[in-house]
Parts: C-alpha cells; structure tokens; sequence
C-alpha cells in the first residue's frame, strides 16, 4: 500500500458503488480504498474465485459479480444485482478495459469490435441502466476511467486508443446531458500505472525485474510511475461530496502535461 493512501476515514460513508474490472490493478485498490472510506461495494470482475476471495479480505462492505461486458446482456444485470444486494446505487466507476495491442495492419475486426465493446459499449449502457436509479435517489456520481492514450495514442495501441477517445466524448455529452438532474459524469484519464499485469508484462518485454526502478526522467520525471492506490485517491474525490459541483471533467493523471508538452525539450 502506498504511504500516501490515509487511514480509515468517511468520506465515501454510507455510499454503495459498484467498480467494474476490480479484482486486480486499479479496479482492486479503488474498491479497497472505498471501503476503508465507508463505502459499500460492488466487486466485479471475470473469475468468481477471484472476485470472492476479495470480497471476502474486505469484508461485510462488499459483495461481488461477475460476468464478460462484451455480452449486451450483462451491463444492466451489473447494475440490477448491486441494488438488489445493496438497496440502491449511488456510484458507478466504469473502470474495466480491454488493453488491446496492435498497429492499424495488425488489428482485425474482431479484436476491434471486442475492444470497442468492452471499453466505449459497456460503460454507456452501464450508464443507461444506471440512470434511472439515480433520478429517484436525487442523483448520483459516475467516474469513467480513461487513459491520456484518449488523446492520441501509441501506434501499437491503435484499437485501445480510439475507445478511450470515444469514452471522453461520451463522458462530456452525457455530462452536459444530465447535469440539472444532480447527476455527475467525470473522468480520469490514467497515465502510466504500476500495476501487477503491467509489471508482468514489461517483464515478458525482457526488461529487468527492477525496471520500474530504472525509468528515464523522460517518462517518469518524479523516478517512479503511479501506483493503483494513487489512482484511487484521485477517484474518491469525485465519487465523494467534496465534487458535488464538479462535472464534465476530465483530469489528466499523469506527470508530464498531455498538451502543450515540447517532446524535443526533454528532462535530462
């Protein structure tokens, strides 16, 4: 855990929110984090050992579902399962990605449209399913988490990178759409994050296993890159009172300015 991370506290108290892709890496240190605020949470994830077995580390505040969110069906069961264990529904953190790798020659439509579907399709209908509760509740917080690849993006992130290009266009219309209704809609968009797959995977890179020691100022000018815990604190100011006014943002977590930065000016 991150030193930064604070003790128990309240600021999510008597919140039920549901996070989806949360039994590892991001989704996993937010619902912890939001437990320890007071939060209830809904765990979702693919593998139910998984999913059970974090739930059960957290505790009484959290229960679980799982189901693949590339099936149409599944978004509103998500939201309809977490209401029926909790009662109601106060936040929604479409957190679940689909981190596809490939170039424009080596992305074929089905990986396309499972990428599409799983990280633009399912947050929208996430939404869609969840917006009625919020209304007879009076409102309610939805954070989509995104990445600074929404405005660009690798060349071998090609598929991944027009979906979160999508979920920041999606995050401001709906925004705009239902904000007299005390519905707010913000995003996160993630940079560079040291999580258990990604550590894994730079390994499977060939790089060292200290590597995340050794990154160049270049890209991570503080000498380390983020931790899951950091995102999360991030994510608790916009599921918590203190962002009642906040909404249609998008809030870059990253080191390096994503516009405007000089790439021929770098950090020696």
């Amino acid at each position: 855990m991150n030193k930064s991370v604070s003790p128990s506290g309240s600021r999510l108290h008597g919140k039920v929110i549901l996070v989806t892709g949360s039994t590892t890496g991001i989704g996993e240190a937010m619902v912890r984090l939001f437990a320890r605020e007071g939060a209830q949470v809904m765990i979702h994830g693919r593998r139910r050992d998984a999913a059970q077995k974090l739930a059960e580390d957290i505790g009484e505040k959290a229960s679980f579902v799982i189901g693949p969110l590339e099936d149409p069906k599944v978004p509103a069961r998500l939201v309809a399962e977490t209401i029926g264990q909790f009662g109601r529904i106060d936040g929604l953190v479409n957190n679940a990605a689909a981190i596809t790798h490939g170039t424009i020659a080596e992305t074929d439509q089905e990986a396309f449209d499972r990428t599409v579907a799983i990280n633009l399709r399912a947050p929208l209908f996430l939404i869609q399913a969840v917006l009625p509760h919020f209304r007879k509740q009076g409102g309610g917080r939805i954070l989509n988490i995104g990445s600074i690849n929404s405005y660009c993006g690798e060349r071998i992130l090609l598929a991944y990178s027009i979906s979160k290009g999508g979920l920041t266009t999606l995050t401001r219309n709906l925004a705009d759409a239902h904000a007299a209704e005390h519905i707010q809609i913000n995003q996160l968009n993630v940079g560079w994050t040291l999580t258990a797959n990604e550590y894994a995977l730079k390994m499977k890179d060939g790089l060292p296993g200290d590597w995340p020691t050794k990154l160049p100022k270049s890209v991570a000018p503080s000498g380390r890159i983020h931790s899951p815990e950091e995102i999360a604190l991030a994510a608790i100011f916009f599921l918590s009172d203190e962002a009642a006014l906040i909404n249609g943002a998008i809030l870059d977590v990253e080191q390096f300015p994503v516009i405007g930065r000089n790439p021929t000016k770098e950090v020696e």
